[in-house]
């Protein structure tokens, strides 16, 4: 198996469940890329830990559901309909359900996202 069919096969796997496990230390960085790894999904959400590298972006984007993000290391800037906004280490923010973003790292950054999609009215 290639190591690209091996991180694609990460990303769509849940993590093992009832083993402690260290955040930060589960992706790790790639030259020149963004990783993603699923730590659980669910039909009702699920929660994504991802790596980007110096330089690297996500393309604007929108989702149906609310959608929160926290930096577990270095920090990145995340816009919002248009709006800035710098995260540092252990801060969050929610993207609102509709709202356009993309990502950009200035430096490397890891983060989670968390989406919860029952109960969305």
């Amino acid at each position: 198996m290639s190591s690209k069919d091996r991180n694609q096969k990460e990303e769509e796997t849940e993590m093992e469940k009832s083993k402690a496990h260290i955040i930060v230390e589960i992706i790790e960085y790639v030259p020149n890329a963004v990783l993603s790894r699923t730590i659980i999904r669910k039909t009702t959400g699920n929660i994504t830990v991802s790596s980007f590298d110096t330089g690297e972006e996500l393309a604007e984007k929108s989702s149906a559901f609310d959608t929160y993000i926290q930096i577990i290391d270095g920090s990145a800037e995340i816009v919002i309909d248009g709006t800035k906004h710098k995260l540092e280490l252990g801060q969050g923010i929610i993207i609102p359900a509709h709202a356009r973003n993309s990502f950009c790292a200035k430096e490397q950054f890891k983060m989670i996202s968390t989406v919860i999609k029952s109960g969305y009215e």
